[in-house]
Order: C-alpha cells, then structure tokens, then sequence
C-alpha cells in the first residue's frame, strides 16, 4: 500500500520539469543558438519515433508471447518481407534523412564561417567585430584590436554584428560557453581557435567556462552584453580612456592565478597589438603559470 503512495507522487514529480525559465538553452536568442535548439528538438523527436515504438513493441511481445498465453507458435517461419522492410528500410531512411539534416545544420554554425552569417558579412564587411579571447586561471580577457581596447569579464558588442572570437588559452585548456548565443568550443594553449555568434536584439546574457580547469573554475564567468551601436561606441571610448594599459608584461601579471569572485570588470587602454600571438608563442614554448598550494588553500576557507 505503501509503494502505491509513493508511485502517485510521480506525476507530481514530473510536473518539476515543467518551468523552463532557469534552462538557457531553451530560450536561444539569436540564429545560431536557434539553429541548434531546433537540431536538438529535431534529432530528440525523431530518435522518439524510433524508441517508443521498440519499447512497446517489446511490452507487447513480452506480455503477448509470456508463459501461459497460449499464444501461436509456428516453429517453421524464417521469413517475412514486410519485416524485413520495416527493421532495415526504416532505419536505413531515419538515418539517412538525419544525416542529411546534420550536415546541412553543421556547415550553417560552423564556428569558423557559418553559412548563417555568410550573406551578411559579404554584404557589409563591417560588421564582423572581432575579438581576441584569452583564457587564464580563472578570467577571461578580452582584447578589441580593431577598437585598441581590452576588458577582464566582460564582453560588450553592438547589435547587428557577427562577432568573431578568436580564442587561446595560458596554460590550461577550456571552453567557452554562452547558452544564449555562443555555441561551446575548445580554447586551448598553444593553439586558436575561431567561435562567431550574431546580435540581433539587445540582452544581457552570462558566458562561462564549461570545462574543468582547476581550483578557480567554479567563478570562472564572464557578463556578456549586447548594447546598441551608439551606446557600444561610448563604451569604447569610456574603455579607452583607463590609465592602465595593457602590454605583455602587464598581461603576465593578469595571467598569474588568482580567483574573480563575483567576475568584477576591469578595462584596458593601448593593449599590445601582438598580445595574442606572444601569448600563444609563449605556451608553445613552455610558458605556464602554477597554482600555489597557499591560493588553493585560501580558496577552500572561503567556501568554509
């Protein structure tokens, strides 16, 4: 009687799934997030398609052909050619319509030139921004080269642009993720990689590093913002004019490992036109920056 209670509590249990409202992938908010949003939707019904029908085919069967239902037996069957249409035929066309499908969804946010983005880029270079994305333990660098700005934690850009990402790591891989706008890729040390998302509307959204890079990851998270061009040209030049400028050797101290609890934004003046390069050239040579013992020491007190 008591495994009867527990069992209608389910259906209350279920309806828990019910509010989307804290699930960022379920509210895509420009083409490209859009765009696999819908692959998910699509992939996820029609793969329904497929298991439902197996799984009460097996209930059926089990229950039609158990111990005691005197159900038909023809001991000398080999073959049916509608069966076999059905268990081949059928898969054979699912995956074929789904491999079509998946190609043609791949080439349209291919981070490095999504075919999205393609008619608008040819037909106004201009609004392609571009940004260098530069990864430590545990903040994100920003560095504008065409507006000779950088920022810590904090992503600004115009509506009615693509935005290019051209990403690097220190020392430590990860990724980079905005549910919202920003498909995940891999940011690594040593290497770049490229990641583009479109502006349609303007928004306030939170990226992050999506994979485990140490003791500081937790906090590893960046404001992303969408503003209009007038408001993203006063944030430019309100950027442009801190007194701190951003050389290599100033970025190395902004390199060494250190927690930004609460993602708190700092702004850079005149960085270092080849600070993505030497960044990169310096993990190729070996450059790394070590997490002392003491600041992962610190960090479990605080949480304490």
């Amino acid at each position: 009687m008591r495994l009867k209670s527990y069992l209608a509590l389910l259906p209350v249990l279920a309806l828990g799934a019910c509010s989307s409202g804290d699930y960022r992938l379920f509210h895509p908010a420009n083409l490209i997030a859009a765009q696999e949003w819908h692959a998910t939707i699509v992939d996820t019904v029609v793969m329904l398609l497929i298991i439902l029908p197996v799984l009460f085919m097996i209930a059926l069967f089990a229950w039609r052909y158990r111990k005691g239902a005197n159900a038909a037996h023809d001991p000398e069957w080999s073959h049916n050619t509608l069966l076999e249409l059905l268990v081949w035929g059928v898969p054979f066309l699912v995956v074929a319509a789904l491999g079509i499908y998946s190609i043609k969804t791949i080439y349209a946010v291919e981070p490095y030139n999504p075919g999205l983005f393609q008619k608008q880029v040819a037909a106004d270079p201009q609004s392609v921004v571009n940004v260098d994305v530069i990864a430590t333990d545990w903040q994100w660098v920003f560095v504008y080269p065409d507006q000779k700005i950088a920022t810590i934690d904090d992503l600004v850009v115009p509506k009615g642009s693509v935005v290019k990402l051209h990403l690097t790591s220190t020392s430590v891989s990860n990724d980079i993720y905005v549910p919202q706008l920003l498909p995940m890729i891999a940011v690594m040390p040593g290497m770049r990689t490229i990641d583009t998302f479109d502006t349609p509307d303007v928004g306030s959204y939170t990226g992050f590093g999506a994979d485990f890079s140490g003791a500081g990851f937790s906090w590893m998270q960046f404001a992303t913002k969408i503003v209009t061009p007038a408001q993203f040209q006063d944030w430019v030049q309100k950027v442009a004019s801190s007194p701190n400028e951003l050389s290599y050797a100033a970025f190395q101290k902004v390199a060494q490992p250190q927690v930004n609890m609460g993602a708190k934004i700092s702004y850079f003046s005149n960085p270092d036109p080849q600070l993505f390069h030497k960044v990169i050239a310096a993990a190729q040579a070996g450059v790394v920056y070590p997490v002392s013992d003491a600041l992962t020491k610190s960090i479990a007190s605080d949480e304490k």
